[in-house]
Order: structure tokens, then C-alpha cells, then sequence
């Protein structure tokens, strides 16, 4: 469950996330750098609509809340969800999964949708608007992730529908309006209902915990109840205070895959407040998914130079993918979307300060040695981190460039600090500006005896002379 206090949660504005020609101007970059941080903390943003926007997603939920009323108590036998993977791209119309007391619309354009006695099924209303909506906001958020990997204007365009969709296609995309827990509607719900601190009384469906088999996942509800697991392990309620014009957002599991692991997926489930639920929980859920027919390849990414582990380097047909089982234990402790630890503002808000970074007029691909290199100091480095996570051990990364020049003498930018936080004595403090170094090697050593000759091969990787000049303590 999260916590007391509500997740400092990245809130970037839309309209500044939309590209523009010529050099990307500092609203830009400021709301990628808020974006790129509270997915790499949290798995999830806020996206701010423009206000006229609110509206059309207020009538949106009111409509489906009456669509769902006006159900039946228990779904016929052939509307319920079989969980069929080979169904992905087809869904249509209404289903119930009476396991997590769970109802869905699928919205998705090119489908006509009928009842089960074949007659035509009206959906709720405002569907094509919202889907629209929420589409085209999907593609400027995926543009802005790609833009933060340094990776090509619209890299992911191959794999998208077309825009507009051309005669006879039917759109891989899906806008999903959902209600949980719905009072009159009756079922063999497994579920489980605990007591909060304050009282209230919650519902959580067993197994529950999912990922999105989606690129970008957007969802707006009506109460709170979305919980998403940040990179600590905890789970934190991501839509506890929404604006009638904001919307979550979260990566999902195609994303991770087309970008090498580098964008982690959301782990996500819902809770339900069992009081004042007279309609359920109710939810718009759009998914922006890759086309059946395609492949999901990292060469976007190793043309910007990132690593590319052997699990990556093959590409996988879009269909095989999506059939595929998934466990969170392969995903997760892996490097996620780099981001930079910006100060809070006093009112816990995210307000980074601007960096001016020097605009190289031209950018070449690593060469091959150099992405090597890169790799193994990726790889030791999110090594350290583990052992320190598992030993409960404040492990400090020093980002100032000067302490090379003063790990001799006392008043070393780095001695200072550690005096400040109390670092325990015998414990490397670790220099990720120059790695792999003995720092590192040594913290190591201290927990994994015989690490180094365990590990030559990856060590060999770096160019003579990269070892750092550090000792392993900087004082």
C-alpha cells in the first residue's frame, strides 16, 4: 500500500512536450528532464491536459459509469474474458473478468462491436474524441522519452498504425473504459478486503499485479486507486490528487523491450475503497501499442550508442511478443532511464534547475571499444548498488569532477561530505565519473572475496591508463 504522503510525482504540461522545428526551446527540455526523472523514480508521470480538454474526459467517465450500470447483475457465459494472449490485437466490445470484479469496454477504431445476439452494441459515449485525444498525446510523450535517449526524431514510427488508419486497417491501439468492483455486479470474485489505519475498508482482486504489453500506457479515473511500484520496491499511489485535465502515464513492456531495458516497465495494480461506491471504480485506460506485423529491435539504440545486452540483440515479432509470459523478477534490478537528482522546491513540487549543456554540432555513433567500455562500467556499477541495497548500506556516488584533483589533501570535496552524512569508516565512497576504479573494486572485494578474479574478463574490457587514481577511501 503507499504510504501517508503522496509521491512527488513529475507534472509536466502537454503542450510542452510537443516538438517544435529548429533547436528544442528550455520549456522543452526542462519538462523531458521532469518526465524522464519521475519515470525513472516512480515508473509513472502526471501529463497536464490543456483545461478545455477536461471536459470531454469528465463526460467521458460520467458516460461509462452509466454504461455499466445499466448491465446486467452476472455477464452471459460467452462474454466472459478467457485471458486468450492470441486475442491481443482483437479485442472489441464488452467482457467481465469476474475474478478481479473487473468490467471492460475495448474501444478500438476498425471494429464493430455487436452483443452476443449479434445485434449492435452502443458504447459509451465521446470514445473516438478520447482516443484520439489520448493517442496523439501518446506519441509526443514517446517522442519526448526518445528525444532524452538521444535517439532519432520518431524512431518508433514503423511500428505504429498509420495516422489516419488506411482503408480496411484495424487499429493495434486500444482505448479501454473499465470498472472495478461495481456493487451490482455479481460474480466468484476472489479478492481480499483489509481495514486502513483510517478505517476505510479496501478491496485488493488476487493477482492483480500486472505489467502493460503496451509502449505507453494513459489512464484517467474517476477516484483514487492506481498503485504503481517505484524503484525501491514500494508501492505508492500515483492518482491520489489528479486534476480534472490530468492524466497518469506509465511505460510498458514493448517500451522496455525496444529500448534495451532502459525504460522500465510499471508494475501496477487497484485498489478499491469499498465506501461511497455506489458505481465502482471507473476508468479510461488507452494503450499505445506496436502493429502485430513488426518486429521490436534495439537498433535505434545502439545507433546512439547504448549498450545492448544479449538478451536485446535479436529482434522479436510484435505477435510472439505479446504471447509470451513475463516475470517481474527478470525485469526488474536492471539500469533504468538515466535522469539527474534535481533539488525540491519548498513546496515538494519537482522544479529542476536548468542546465546548459554544450550543443556538439555533430553527433557520432560510440565506436565499438568505447560501448564496451561503457558496458563494463555500467555493469560494476549497478553491481555496487545491489550489494549495497541488499547490506542496507547509504551508498554514496560522487559527482564532483574537482575531488580528482584533491583525494590527497584534507579538504577534499569529497572528505567534507562524508563527514556531513556520517559515512561509516572502511566503506569506499564511489566515483561513477571515472569507473571502473578501485573504489568500486574495493567495495567489491570488502563483500564478494575473490570478485576480481572472478571477473578479469569484464575488467579487460577497459583501455589502459581508464583505472582511476582514486584510493579506496578519498580522504
Amino acid at each position: 500500500m503507499a504510504g501517508n504522503g503522496l509521491p512527488p510525482l513529475g507534472r509536466v504540461k502537454l503542450t510542452d512536450l510537443v516538438p517544435s522545428e529548429g533547436l528544442p526551446s528550455d520549456s522543452y527540455k526542462l519538462s523531458i528532464s521532469i518526465l524522464s526523472q519521475s519515470l525513472a523514480q516512480f515508473s509513472a508521470a502526471i501529463i497536464q491536459f490543456p483545461e478545455s480538454d477536461g471536459a470531454l474526459l469528465r463526460s467521458g467517465l460520467d458516460s461509462a459509469r452509466l454504461f455499466f450500470h445499466q448491465r446486467a447483475s452476472y455477464p452471459p457465459p460467452d462474454i466472459i474474458q478467457t485471458n486468450d494472449s492470441r486475442e491481443w490485437c482483437k479485442t472489441s466490445g464488452y467482457y467481465a473478468d469476474a475474478h478481479l470484479w473487473q468490467e471492460t469496454y475495448d474501444y478500438r477504431p476498425g471494429l464493430t462491436c455487436l452483443e452476443p445476439n449479434n445485434s449492435l452494441e452502443f458504447p459509451p459515449a465521446g470514445l473516438q474524441d478520447i482516443f484520439s485525444l489520448f493517442g496523439k498525446a501518446a506519441r509526443d510523450i514517446l517522442d519526448a522519452i526518445s528525444y532524452h535517449l538521444n535517439l532519432r526524431s520518431s524512431p518508433f514510427t514503423e511500428i505504429l498504425d498509420n495516422v489516419p488508419l488506411r482503408n480496411r486497417e484495424i487499429s493495434s491501439s486500444v482505448l479501454s473504459v473499465c470498472c472495478y468492483a461495481r456493487p451490482s455486479f455479481q460474480g466468484a470474485q476472489h479478492h481480499h478486503i483489509t481495514t486502513q489505519d483510517n478505517g476505510q475498508m479496501v478491496m485488493y482482486p488476487d493477482q492483480d499485479h500486472q505489467f502493460d504489453k503496451c509502449l505507453i500506457s494513459l489512464v484517467k479515473s474517476d477516484k483514487a486507486g492506481l498503485q504503481i511500484r517505484d524503484c525501491h520496491g514500494r508501492w505508492i499511489l500515483v492518482d491520489g490528487e489528479l486534476g480534472p485535465q490530468e492524466v497518469v502515464v506509465f511505460p510498458g513492456l514493448a517500451l522496455y523491450q525496444a529500448t534495451a531495458g532502459y525504460v522500465n516497465p510499471a508494475l501496477h495494480k487497484t485498489e478499491i475503497n469499498m465506501q461511497d461506491n455506489m458505481y465502482g471504480r471507473c476508468s479510461l485506460a488507452f494503450k499505445l501499442m506496436p502493429k502485430s506485423m513488426t518486429n521490436l529491435s534495439c537498433s535505434e539504440m545502439r545507433a546512439a550508442g547504448h549498450g545492448v545486452e544479449a538478451q536485446f540483440q535479436i529482434p522479436i515479432p510484435v505477435d510472439d511478443f505479446m504471447q509470451r509470459s513475463h516475470s517481474s523478477d527478470q525485469l526488474f534490478n536492471r539500469p533504468s532511464l538515466q535522469c539527474f537528482n534535481f533539488p525540491m522546491a519548498q513546496d515538494g513540487s519537482m522544479k529542476p534547475l536548468m542546465r546548459r549543456r554544450k550543443q556538439n554540432s555533430r553527433i557520432k555513433p560510440l565506436p565499438p571499444s568505447k560501448r564496451l567500455r561503457l558496458e563494463a562500467q555500467r555493469v560494476l556499477k549497478e553491481r555496487v548498488q545491489d550489494i549495497a541495497d541488499k547490506k542496507g548500506i547509504k551508498l554514496r556516488f560522487c559527482n564532483l569532477k574537482e575531488c580528482e584533483s584533491h583525494i590527497h589533501t584534507l579538504d577534499s570535496p569529497c572528505a567534507n561530505i562524508r563527514m556531513e552524512i556520517g559515512w561509516p569508516p572502511g566503506v569506499p565512497f564511489v566515483h561513477p565519473h571515472d569507473l571502473p576504479n578501485k573504489a568500486k573494486i574495493g567495495f567489491l572485494e570488502a563483500y564478494e572475496p575473490g570478485w576480481t578474479e572472478n571477473h578479469d574478463m569484464e575488467l579487460s574490457l577497459t583501455e589502459p591508463g581508464q583505472a582511476s587514481q582514486h584510493s579506496a577511501d578519498c580522504n
